[in-house]
């Protein structure tokens, strides 16, 4: 993908809190949202250390994660409820139920998570559906060349090039460390996109659209990357 990319000196994308702090006082309380979720992990910790009842177990623990969302609070989904629209330049449109993705064929891609934010989280595993597969049961038409997808928090968008989304290692995933996604992490569908820094995996999915060019994501819109390949990303491999 082409672009105009903001990077760091040693090559990697423009960090989330910098990037805020550049677009003004607007985005404060975004730019806080790191800051704020290491001390709730800091308060979990020390809650569980003192609640001898299970309690602390009940409050959303990222384990190693940062909690991030764009807006103040997203709706919450399961089985009753989910759903995943795969449209746009397609033979045929479909709407996907979370039993229905589950029962599909799963692969399990195992990597490092990487966020613009600095931190890492070291071989996680994450398990689901190929994109490359969902795309070939619609059938990509002429002029499709991307995909674009949505989520339901009703602002997140990402895109991919038709190339990158039907890699091997791009998945719409169910599960992460061998759980179920959760609503903390993006679930119970999000995207993942193994290759590239995290902000590509876009969480809360709820939509997938073959698009004739690459539509910039919301962070795109910001100043990243439209491609954001990790350093020691494989470029060319990995095809489904």
């Amino acid at each position: 993908m082409a672009g105009n990319p903001k990077r760091r000196a040693e090559g990697a994308p423009v960090g989330r809190r910098a990037l805020l702090g550049m677009l003004g006082a607007g985005a404060v309380g975004l730019a806080a949202a790191p800051y704020l979720q290491r001390g709730w992990e800091g308060f979990l910790s020390a809650a569980a250390e003192k609640d001898a009842t299970g309690l602390t177990g009940l409050l959303p623990n990222p384990g190693g994660f940062r909690y991030f969302s764009v807006v103040g609070s997203v709706p919450r989904k399961d089985e009753t409820d989910y759903e995943l629209r795969v449209d746009g330049l397609v033979e045929r449109r479909k709407t996907y139920t979370l039993p229905e993705l589950r029962a599909m064929p799963q692969t399990r891609v195992v990597r490092d998570v990487l966020c613009t934010d600095g931190w890492r989280v070291n071989r996680t595993p994450f398990e689901g559906v190929l994109l490359a597969d969902l795309l070939d049961a619609a059938g990509v038409r002429s002029p499709g060349a991307a995909v674009r997808f949505t989520c339901f928090d009703g602002a997140y968008t990402e895109s991919l090039t038709l190339e990158q989304a039907r890699r091997s290692d791009v998945l719409v995933a169910l599960n992460m460390q061998d759980e179920p996604i959760t609503h903390a992490h993006g679930g119970p569908v999000r995207l993942y996109v193994a290759p590239m820094y995290f902000y590509k995996s876009a969480k809360w999915l709820s939509g997938i659209s073959v698009t004739d060019k690459v539509v910039p994501g919301y962070w795109e819109e910001r100043g990243y990357d439209i491609d954001g390949w990790l350093d020691d990303a494989d470029r060319r491999g990995e095809a489904a």
